[in-house]
């Protein structure tokens, strides 16, 4: 009928038939434009300018005190020896040392941190992790004093191994809490936790600091990561300077950067280096502030 109808107007006019063709094209592409919009297809944009139309969230960054920082001695570590631990604190402080955790009893502790248990005491870390471990050892560690602390395992708990990977419990995990209830008011860092591989019968890679995270008091982790240089780089580097442990604000209210003192924010570098300075090693590798969501895996 449309066709007939077509056919008809042609013969009368050409020229209003073409008219007519041509409203209509106009119209159905304006409506199609109008319902799709007038942007250009996604399919002609150049990369620039799709990722430029993302809206990002900003995170504002505040600044936080860390008064824990713990390194591994220099010395052979083994579990029948023992391994050497280096604290490092702004105030009294004290060094848990649990052999043997269970590591999905750590990840449980790690997750209920952040769903309001706090783990700011040596006794709610143990209770939340249900005495999961083989051996546990404390030390007190005096505010600025650097002295290093043996941590060995017992003879008597016939402890040689860990057994063959996968393993089921991290051969050492070591828990910074502050000593007093009154600076941990102060701090909103209250617990460092760092899981340290210690070498045994049955796998024997050198002791070195496998996860370490930061627990603050609003219930966030926040986890250490190594900043690896270069090492073709042998001039000397300056450590001198103080640059501040930097925290992703999750949108908690009440974090605000803390004040300045006298004892300066612990640099990136001392969070796990020795105290107050590092001579120059090649390969040296400082570590810096990373959020997490997720527990560690073994």
């Amino acid at each position: 009928m449309a066709a007939v109808f077509l056919v008809m107007l042609y013969e009368y006019s050409p020229l209003f038939y073409i008219s007519v063709v041509s409203l209509c094209f106009i119209i159905t592409a304006a409506m199609v434009l109008g319902w799709f919009g007038f942007d250009v297809p996604v399919i002609l944009r150049s990369s620039e300018d799709v990722d430029s139309s993302w809206n990002i969230p900003e995170k504002r960054m505040v600044q936080k005190t860390n008064p824990f920082s713990l390194q591994i001695g220099c010395t052979p570590s083994t579990v029948a020896e023992g391994v050497a631990l280096h604290p490092a604190c702004l105030e009294r402080c004290v060094l848990s040392c649990y052999w043997g955790s269970s590591v999905q009893a750590l990840q449980t502790v790690l997750h209920a941190h952040q769903h309001g248990l706090i783990l700011s005491t040596p006794q709610v870390f143990q209770e939340a992790m249900r005495f999961q471990y083989q051996h546990c050892q404390t030390f007190h560690v005096e505010k600025g004093n650097g002295e290093e602390h043996i941590c060995r395992m017992p003879t008597d708990v016939g402890v040689l191994d860990f057994g063959l990977m996968p393993r089921a419990c991290y051969p050492l995990v070591a828990l910074l809490t502050l000593a007093e209830q009154e600076v941990r008011d102060v701090y909103d860092i209250v617990a460092n936790v760092t899981v340290i591989h210690i070498p045994d019968n049955k796998y024997r890679l050198s002791a070195r600091i496998l996860f370490q995270y930061l627990l603050t008091a609003q219930g966030n982790m926040f986890e250490l990561k190594p900043l690896f240089m270069s090492t073709e780089d042998r001039g000397h580097v300056d450590f001198s300077e103080s640059t501040p442990a930097l925290e992703e604000e999750h949108g908690t209210e009440g974090m605000e950067p803390s004040a300045e003192s006298e004892e300066a924010h612990l640099p990136v570098q001392r969070l796990c280096g020795p105290s107050p300075a590092l001579p120059h090693v090649p390969g040296l590798r400082p570590r810096v502030l990373c959020p997490v969501s997720a527990t560690p895996c073994w």
